[in-house]
């Protein structure tokens, strides 16, 4: 039974790699629709130029838009290189969250679980970074149906994992990362009213408790990493002349990245678990 799950793990990154091309295609239902107040599972995918449903042959994520040559089949009309760019982008971010979180140890069984709860929560946090900075790129928006939520997955994923292996202090800073960046971003967008919207204080919140989860100093780069983003993104904006002082830019984006750069170079606690069996 070991050496059986040993062998699944190893082959977990070309697994998920192809999970989140499958991910990244539903994701492109979640930008379009989430959005405009619209169902994620009905009515099924049509051509917005024609109205001709997308049959299954054309759903392949990426491959079918590369045979297509980004046009619809039946009408001809451009699909946009997002959503191609969207899949491509979500199954590369699966592959490192499962190189960062997939448990290797399966010797133990309460370390096996949370390391895979932590794996799950960490490429549910991929799929909605990927979303999310899509959303807020072309609305300057961070819909409250794919922000709030990933309050109550991360606390019980996250939570989960910490009471299995009795991480008291992972749970206990990650509370704290929640609280404290969501009161930080809350101040900053009290103190200067259209800098930065409430969306981007609850997605700071949610950022928090996944970054304070692996410790204090992923937490700090990631806060810190976003905000030098945003500002050298603010920088390029006005030395290209693309805006002024005044243009609003999306934060989201850039907060999203911040995160991951904690996430993945801040110093990371490891993961709970340690080697594969011989």
């Amino acid at each position: 039974m070991i050496a059986d799950t040993a062998a699944v793990l190893r082959f977990a990154p070309a697994l998920v790699a192809v999970f989140g091309l499958a991910i990244g295609s539903f994701l492109n239902v979640v930008v379009h629709r989430v959005p405009r107040r619209l169902s994620v599972v009905a009515p099924a995918s049509a051509c917005p130029g024609c109205g001709s449903a997308i049959a299954a042959r054309d759903n392949v994520p990426v491959l079918s838009w590369l045979l297509l040559g980004g046009r619809c089949r039946s009408c001809r009309m451009a699909i946009p290189a997002r959503y191609p760019a969207v899949e491509a982008l979500t199954a590369g971010a699966f592959v490192v969250v499962a190189v960062r979180f997939l448990p290797i140890d399966v010797t133990d069984g309460a370390a096996l679980a949370a390391g895979l709860l932590t794996l799950v929560a960490f490429l549910y946090l991929a799929a909605i970074s990927v979303a999310l900075t899509a959303i807020d790129l072309e609305l300057h928006r961070l819909p409250n149906r794919i922000v709030l939520p990933a309050y109550l997955v991360a606390a019980v994923l996250l939570g989960t994992a910490g009471a299995l292996t009795g991480d008291l202090v992972a749970l206990a800073t990650a509370g704290v990362g929640a609280v404290a960046s969501f009161g930080l971003h809350l101040g900053l967008a009290i103190a200067r009213p259209g800098g930065m919207g409430m969306g981007d204080v609850k997605l700071a919140g949610v950022l928090g408790l996944f970054l304070g989860f692996l410790g204090p100093a992923p937490l700090l780069v990631g806060i810190f990493a976003a905000f030098l983003l945003g500002g050298i993104a603010g920088i390029v904006v006005l030395v290209a002349r693309r805006g002024t002082r005044r243009t609003a830019l999306p934060f989201g984006p850039w907060m999203l990245a911040g995160a991951w750069i904690g996430i993945l170079a801040g110093e990371p606690s490891p993961p709970p678990t340690s080697r594969l069996p011989d």
